[in-house]
């Protein structure tokens, strides 16, 4: 079937196609003869019951710094004028991702937008992942400067970070002597109207902190990212590197739980990260990543599993 894809994501022209998965999906769409068009969130207007979004048709390849061409702009009913909504922009998920959500949400029923926001709304990556704590290190979700040194003191070395983070941004070591816990938790408390995450320090994170991709709650495909030297973040885009990856029983454990919750709530592209073959941290829904890295080590192909899972779903709706 020859679908009609909408994008929301960020610029285009921002993008690293190297290793975005957003550009790897639109790609693996326009292989298919799908038809892509291209916003942003705050291109989104409701009026009279409609959802409109100011767009362009789109075109992709694979060619860095020529690696899409704009077609005509139009503006379409998201509810009618389109098959699939695709909501990729990056967090961070602040009011205006969650007013998008809520916007997205009025067009159940007509357009199938992926992953579903009113289930990215409700389970933001460091939170809904509590609901899955027998799988995780020791964590506590705190503003109070008395609970984090108590934590500290029970748990020895601890990571602090951001409730609603992203990337590996203002993520923290702080050691057992807790020098910087008071001034980081100023800072954080300066910073953020919310409360913040201090976990357990992992030091297996040293040998890497895996990627696991679900789709439509299946595992697809896995990738290890391993800290650059003098860091605990992983993240690829902040000098990780990456390597193939098979699951832990224990991981197994973890995906199989986790799946038929994915399912059930419309979170068809999903990725989680685990340290230690055993220990989850988050549960990535809003605007996952990992899925080029994933192929390039494993022979995949994840785009193709996620449009599979997305025909599904709408020939199921038909």
């Amino acid at each position: 079937m020859s679908l009609r894809v909408a994008v929301q994501m960020d610029p285009l022209e921002t993008i690293n196609i190297a290793g975005d998965s957003t550009f790897a999906l639109m790609l693996g769409a326009q292989a298919r003869g799908h038809k892509l068009y291209h916003y942003l969130a705050q291109d989104l207007t409701y009026q009279d019951g409609r959802l409109y979004a100011g767009v362009h048709e789109v075109s992709v390849q694979a060619v860095a710094g020529n690696h899409f061409s704009l077609g005509s702009f139009s503006i379409l009913d998201l509810g009618s004028d389109v098959d699939v909504v695709l909501m990729r922009q990056d967090p961070p998920f602040d009011l205006g991702y969650i007013t998008a959500t809520h916007l997205l949400e009025r067009i159940h029923g007509e357009t199938l937008v992926v992953n579903d926001p009113a289930a990215v709304r409700n389970a933001p990556e460091k939170v809904w992942v509590l609901d899955f704590a027998r799988f995780m290190p020791p964590t506590m979700v705190t503003r109070s400067l008395g609970a984090a040194r108590e934590f500290l003191a029970k748990h020895g070395d601890v990571v602090l970070k951001p409730l609603h983070g992203n990337a590996g941004k203002a993520v923290f070591k702080v050691s057992r002597d807790g020098a910087n816990l008071s001034a980081l938790m100023e800072l954080f408390n300066a910073t953020y109207r919310e409360p913040h995450v201090l976990q357990a320090f992992v030091p297996e994170v040293s040998s890497g902190d895996k990627r696991i991709i679900l789709v439509d709650g299946e595992f697809a495909g896995a990738v290890n990212r391993i800290p650059a030297v003098g860091d605990i973040r992983s993240n690829l885009a902040l000098g990780g590197t990456a390597e193939g990856a098979e699951l832990t029983d224990a991981e197994r454990e973890i995906c199989d739980a986790l799946g038929p919750e994915l399912k059930r709530r419309g979170l068809l592209f999903v990725g989680i990260d685990v340290i230690g073959g055993r220990w989850l941290t988050e549960i990535n829904v809003t605007s996952p990543t990992g899925i080029v890295a994933v192929d390039k080590f494993n022979g995949t192909d994840t785009p193709a599993l996620i449009w599979d899972a997305i025909e599904r779903r709408l020939s199921d709706r038909r």
